[in-house]
């Protein structure tokens, strides 16, 4: 009876399994990335959309070397086979989304659907959208007070940057990237020390330097001027805006040069801040060390936290990319 009874448990196990397990093999759906860094960004976006019928494995885009970047996903892609059916690249977007066909990578990048881009300038943006970055200083603190008002800096910081980043996309689209090229652009719009009871100084030592370049700008190239500013309103609809500017800013300058020096101060005054209430809330020297051990333990490297941040996904870029990971599986028949 006991055998029969194991056999009756299995058969019904069995029956159950069959019917959970789907009626045909998932599809797999490569995704060319272009570095370490790229894999749990995209991981994160096209997990949105797996389901009993395919699935996404985001991948370098060379097994048979080291090879990286932008150029070799879209050397490994835009020519294969499988490219849209089992295939798709995903590349940060560089300049690329704003020259708007300007040259042969943006043309392709732009008009082929089984691209996907970022849209902002790179991945590293969207770890630095301004509506995120307090929360990621929670959790690199464990302190929820607010220092400094994130959006307001970064809106502050991008209307300043905003004249003088048109020049530089001007000449980018004329292919010319020696007259005012990008690293003495990211020299002009960096920041230095920031003082946490004078946040905005920083900006205004920006302010100089900025002004500084568009005068010489203006004098060297005063034909230029108005064709530059008339690039307000072609970039507007790609959501180029005074306020937004520092979304399309390369996205190493952003995170290195601006977000982290805004982040180190405002991180390292919370944790003093915590560290002091614990000090004063102990009631004896052991319970002081205790407490300060479990919250130093506790705590994590603001750096470390930003890399993790997906607080970006309410960014109206993020959802262009839904929707263009939508119009792809609709496109393949997946």
């Amino acid at each position: 009876m006991a055998t029969s009874l194991r056999h009756n448990l299995t058969s019904a196990y069995l029956d159950a399994a069959t019917r959970l397990s789907p009626k045909k093999k998932r599809r797999r759906i490569v995704a060319y990335v272009e570095s370490y860094d790229d894999v749990a960004f995209w991981r994160t976006l096209l997990s949105e959309f797996e389901d009993d019928e395919h699935y996404f494995q985001v991948m370098l885009p060379s097994q048979t070397s080291l090879s990286k970047g932008k150029k070799m996903v879209l050397l490994n892609t835009l020519n294969a086979d499988e490219l849209g059916r089992s295939l798709i690249a995903c590349v940060d977007s560089d300049y690329d989304f704003l020259m708007q066909g300007n040259t042969a990578v943006s043309r392709r990048i732009n008009k082929n659907p089984f691209v996907l881009q970022t849209y902002v300038y790179a991945i590293e943006n969207y770890l630095c959208y301004a509506e995120s970055l307090h929360e990621v200083c929670v959790q690199a603190t464990l302190n929820d007070r607010v220092l400094i008002d994130f959006p307001e800096f970064l809106k502050r910081y991008s209307r300043i940057a905003y004249p003088l980043f048109l020049w530089n996309i001007w000449f980018y689209r004329q292919h010319d990237t020696k007259t005012f090229p990008m690293h003495e652009f990211n020299q002009c719009v960096r920041i230095q020390d920031v003082t946490l009871h004078q946040p905005y100084r920083c900006l205004d030592e920006m302010r100089q330097r900025v002004d500084k370049k568009l005068s010489e700008l203006g004098t060297r190239f005063p034909q230029l001027i108005e064709q530059v500013d008339a690039l307000r309103e072609e970039l507007e609809p790609l959501g180029v805006t005074p306020d937004t500017t520092y979304l399309y800013i390369q996205g190493h300058h952003i995170m290195d040069n601006v977000v982290m020096r805004l982040l180190t101060p405002v991180c390292t005054q919370l944790r003093r801040e915590r560290e002091k209430e614990i000090k004063r809330l102990a009631r004896h020297d052991e319970q002081f060390r205790n407490e300060l051990t479990s919250y130093e333990n506790s705590q994590a490297a603001v750096q470390l936290m930003l890399k993790k941040n997906e607080g970006y996904k309410s960014l109206w870029h993020y959802q262009w990319m839904r929707e263009d990971v939508e119009r792809i599986l609709a496109a393949s028949s997946f």
